[in-house]
């Protein structure tokens, strides 16, 4: 089995650097045009079905990524983003510095989600994955968000919390392979590349 995992196109909430999470914040034209542009750049990889977090932005990426195609898509609950709670919607948070360099010392605000659920749910989703044999052969593209995809290579590769980031927060329509083999066990083949040349937000 293999999973394309990309992480939605661009929204204004990106652009403005209002913290997101949960706020079903759909693409801008950035976003959508970088999302052609990815399923141009993907167009000969076949693909046999697609898994979407359910928020907008992550299911209109995949819906312009598979345009043309007849490709079926379902929602997964575990592939949405982190919860921020009652801080969504806010800029210049004052945990960001915490959150991205110290998400081993991270506390959720109230009604939000914690680091650990998050790897949690993503890991039950990558294990409820891997025990489908009817999918062993498949290409399935993942279409969630960057912190999400964060969690499942985090999964993947046995990180420490301290290290969730691995460097960086995934680009905005940025894929991801890994492969899951007879074993049940994941691997990475490449990370976070881009099918479009990127550009400065439209205003």
């Amino acid at each position: 089995m293999r999973l394309y995992i990309v992480r939605h196109g661009e929204t204004e909430w990106n652009v403005t650097k209002r913290l997101q999470g949960r706020t079903d914040i759909p693409l801008n034209e950035n976003g959508r045009e970088a999302a052609r542009k990815t399923a141009e750049g993907i167009k000969d990889l076949h693909i046999d079905m697609v898994i979407s977090s359910p928020l907008v932005r992550a299911k209109e990426t995949a819906e312009l990524m598979m345009e043309g195609r007849d490709v079926p898509m379902y929602v997964d609950e575990r592939l949405q983003e982190i919860s921020f709670g009652i801080k969504e919607g806010e800029k210049n948070w004052k945990e960001t510095e915490i959150f991205f360099h110290s998400p081993d010392t991270y506390q959720p605000p109230e009604g939000g989600e914690s680091l650990t659920q998050l790897l949690e749910r993503t890991k039950e989703f990558l294990d409820d994955m891997a025990g489908r044999t009817e999918r062993k052969d498949k290409n399935i593209l993942v279409a969630t968000h960057g912190a999400a995809t964060r969690a499942l290579l985090a999964n993947i590769k046995h990180l420490p919390l301290r290290q969730f980031w691995d460097g960086s927060v995934p680009k905005n329509c940025g894929i991801t392979l890994v492969e899951c083999g007879e074993d049940r066990m994941y691997r990475v083949i490449w990370e976070n590349r881009v099918f479009y040349e990127e550009a400065e937000p439209k205003r």
